[in-house]
Formats: C-alpha cells, structure tokens, sequence
C-alpha cells in the first residue's frame, strides 16, 4: 500500500516511464480507457498521499498493458530502521498474491497435459483425506482452488502456526469437521488450497517449488520470483516484514515463513516481475509474441465457479471466486480479476485487471494490512474508468482491516487481568498431564519451576500458563494469527484430575477440546 511521488523519468529504471516514450508508439491494443500521462502522475500523488496517512514504510506499484510497462516505481524504505529504498526490482513476499500466481502455473501443467483441473487430489497426492471418504474421492483441483471444498474459512492456519509441516497439515486435513456440504458453500482455505498445488507437482513429478520455477518464472523471466522462502530470505535487494507498534511500524521480531502454505502464500516477487506477470494474463498466456501457458488452460483461471458475496453493494454487484482469482461484473468496469494477499506479520498486496479495458495494476507493500495497496489499486481505477474518486476507499479498507485484526479463535486481550475476587487454581498437579487431539496434539501440560506450561506443537514448543481464574488460565498463541491471549479451561467432572482441557484459540470450529490420555 504504498504512495508514489511525482517524479521525472530516471534512466536507471526507477520510476515512471517517459511520458514521451508511452506517447511514442501506442499498444496494438488500445485500452477501452486509455491510460495517459495524467493517470501515471495523479498515481504517483496518490501513492505519495496513502504512504503519508498510512505510514506504510516500503511499497513498489506497477501499471501495465499488454504490450509494455506503463509505470513501474518503488517507494519509501525496505526496513523503516535503515537506509535502503525500495525500488522495482525490491522483492516482497506476495502472501495470498500467490493464488493467482500458483493458478498460472498449474495452467501451464493442464495445456501441457500433466494434469487437468478435474483430476482428484488423491490420484498423486499420498495422505490425503477428508473427513468424508467420498469427498476424499471425489474432490479435484479445481475445487480447492476455488474454496468450495467444504472446509471451514482458514481451517488448518493455525496447525501450521503451531509448527506442523505441509506434509502433516494436509494428513490432519481428514480431522477437520465441514462447515458445509461438499461444493455447495465458499470458504477460503489456504492448506486446502494448497494441497491442491501439491498435488498438480506431483502429477509433475517434481516439487511444488521447481514447477513454479521450470513452469512459470523462468520461462516468463520473473528472475527474482521464487516459492521458496529461504530464496527470499537470500535475496539482497528485499523488504523486511512490519507490525505497528506505539503507532509507528517496526520490523517484526517474528517474520513470516510461509513455506508449508506456499502454493497459496508462499511466493515472492519484484514489482518488475509482478508487472511480466499481468502482462501475460492480459495477452491471455503470451507475452511478446511467446507463448507462455495455452490460452484455453488459463482462461479457465478466469471463470466464475463459486459465489463469495451477494449484490449489497450497487457500485460492484454479486462477487465470485475462479480458481485462484476473485471475480466480479459490478461497477464501470464489465470484468475485474483481483486478489489481495495479506500477513499480519508484515506484508500486504494487491492485484487488479481490467481484461476489456487492457491495463492491470499491482502494488506490493512490507507492512500489516491496513487497506493501502486496495487503496491504491481501487483508486486508480476509479481515475482511469470515470475520472474521479468513487468514494474514500482507505476509510473502506481501514476499517475492513481493522476489523479483521480484532483478536479472533476466542482470544481477548480481557484476559489479561484477572478479575477481582477470583476462584484459585487447585493444585498444580490437577492439571498435569498429556492431552490429545487429533488435528492440534497431542499436549502436555507440566509443571515448572514458575508455574504451569503448556507444551504444544511438534517440537513440541513450551508456552507459559498464567491463571486467571478457577480452572481457566491463559496463554500466548505463537504465529500469524494470534493476537491476544486464549483461555485455556480445565474440565475436573468432580473428580480430582483434569480430565478434558478446551483451549479457545482451537476452537473455532468447536474442535478445541484435548482429552486427557
């Protein structure tokens, strides 16, 4: 969500592209709106402006038509406590901008004939199962791609946060119960997502990471693009992620490690790349007379399959999920593909292209979500489609993400303080033991020389346990998704152990509870 400055052309690359040089030779496709010099300059003011409300530290924003790069231009710092700047080769992790981007390069399996969208996940992937045994058979690609796979909303996230790999994340995918009825309900899910992608590079016979890589980034020259974390990480020229703190943004002390998600959050890029990218999906697959992906394989990308929202809003109508792709009709614009992508550890993104209109946007960010690269993206086209701001579209996105950021899996920062006068624990060993269930233990609870802690994960990882009253304590979540303090309530049934323990940070979906044995 970054701001752009008004700014001359630099030869270097950095920056707008020469007015002269975009008014020298038109693209063979003229936009329906055709973008110009005023666009590209009110876009570097708007940027510049959402930077200075936000105090976003780093973003970099790509225009582009099919034929070439309209503007590409990085701004403000890499890391808020040090020197280096962003430019358009800076590389940002994408978060859920690698739907789309993952999407594309399974395409290129499907016209190469490796795969197909309606393949079962089962038929390449070993250890995978649903809850159900005929949605296990059942179940294609193309259905976690699009989210209508029956899991809950970001069911199995907070396995990963726990440390399980992607291996065991998709083996405990069988333990999650469905919020709905195979193929008849939206619910965004990124290990399912995922699972997906794991199974088209099966199919493939290689790892998710070097399809991408064979698949997509090379031949299309993306050369900073990776789905490997630890590339990224290698990477010189990248951002670091942010989290607001005393109301300016740090670097994070935990950043995000995306790899067991990566198909559906695991990738990372420069605005240059990104820009490549969006040119190919409005040549529909080719890119400078190259064909990349077959046309056919990626306009299927691009079909509505699932309804994600119904038409409340007048100015964007009814909304739909591709695979990989949101999709809506509403507004000036006939056909919108978006996505945005979004760590609270620090990384924030955002697609849009307008296939009738032939120009795409993308701006990346190393901040929290906080609604800038929306911001940007949305604002820019209402400039282009009707030339003025439709509404305020940071106090939109501000406070959908904001929102979003309030303590969420039944933690609240209310359980910080015990309440005045309450119950005391029983004695310690009431509560120590080991705990199991299937898609989050087993646990332990055990008994240190301060007190009582919870051990979790595969490590397993120890966590403190502060009371708080009778036989409920709290303690701290690891990871993306925590942020606040979950109860943790002992269940005794009269008797004088502890025979059940319900930790709410797990139970969302009401499969937070932990028997004892």
């Amino acid at each position: 969500m970054p701001f752009t400055r008004r700014s001359a052309l630099l030869a270097s690359g950095l920056g707008l592209l020469a007015p002269a040089a975009f008014a020298k030779a038109k693209p063979k496709s003229t936009p329906v709106r055709e973008l110009t010099e005023k666009h590209l300059t009110a876009l570097n003011a708007l940027v510049v402006d959402v930077m200075k409300k936000t105090g976003v530290p780093g973003m970099a924003v790509a225009v582009v038509s099919p034929d070439r790069v309209l503007f590409l231009k990085g701004f403000g710092l890499r890391r808020a406590d040090a020197a280096n700047r962003v430019d358009p080769d800076t590389v940002f992790q994408l978060a859920s901008l690698s739907k789309p981007l993952s999407t594309t390069v399974v395409a290129g399996l499907v016209g190469d004939g490796v795969v197909s969208w309606d393949q079962p996940i089962e038929r390449s992937l070993p250890g995978f199962a649903m809850s159900d045994p005929w949605v296990t058979r059942e179940i294609t690609l193309r259905d976690m791609f699009c989210h209508r796979s029956g899991l809950p909303d970001h069911a199995g996230d907070l396995v990963e946060d726990i440390g399980y790999d992607r291996d065991e994340i998709i083996r405990r995918l069988r333990f999650i119960k469905p919020e709905a009825s195979f193929r008849t309900h939206y619910a965004y899910n990124n290990m399912g997502f995922s699972a997906a992608g794991y199974a088209a590079a099966k199919a493939a016979g290689k790892s998710w990471e070097d399809v991408c890589d064979q698949r997509l980034y090379r031949p299309l020259g993306m050369t900073s693009a990776s789905s490997r974390h630890a590339d990224f990480v290698a990477q010189k020229n990248r951002v670091f992620g942010h989290v607001r703190r005393g109301g300016g943004w740090v670097v994070g002390k935990e950043q995000r490690n995306p790899n067991a998600q990566a198909p559906a959050g695991g990738a990372s890029a420069s605005a240059r790349d990104m820009a490549t990218w969006v040119r190919m999906q409005l040549g529909g697959g080719a890119l400078d007379g190259r064909d990349i992906i077959k046309s056919a394989a990626l306009a299927e990308t691009h079909f509505p399959l699932i309804a994600t929202g119904p038409a409340h809003d007048p100015m964007r109508g009814p909304t739909f999920y591709g695979l990989g792709w949101d999709i809506d009709y509403g507004g000036p614009a006939r056909l919108r593909w978006s996505h945005s992508g979004a760590f609270s550890l620090g990384a924030s993104t955002c697609v849009y292209v307008m296939p009738s209109e032939r120009f795409g946007i993308v701006v990346l960010s190393n901040s929290a979500p906080v609604g800038a690269p929306e911001t940007i993206c949305r604002s820019f086209l209402d400039l282009v489609l009707t030339g003025k701001f439709e509404r305020d579209w940071l106090a939109l996105f501000g406070a959908a993400f904001a929102k979003m950021a309030v303590p969420a899996y039944g933690l609240d920062a209310d359980y910080a303080k015990p309440p005045a006068g309450a119950p005391a624990r029983a004695p310690r060993s009431t509560y120590v033991g080991d705990y199991r269930n299937a898609l989050y233990g087993p646990i332990g609870i055990v008994e240190t020389s301060e007190g009582l802690s919870l051990n979790l994960g595969p490590t397993p990882t120890s966590y403190p346990l502060r009371h708080y009253s009778g036989d409920i304590f709290t303690f701290q979540p690891p990871g993306e998704n925590a942020s606040g303090l979950s109860p943790v309530r002992f269940s005794r049934n009269g008797g004088e152990k502890a025979t059940s323990v319900l930790i709410d940070y797990f139970n969302a979906n009401g499969q937070g509870v932990f028997l004892r044995g």
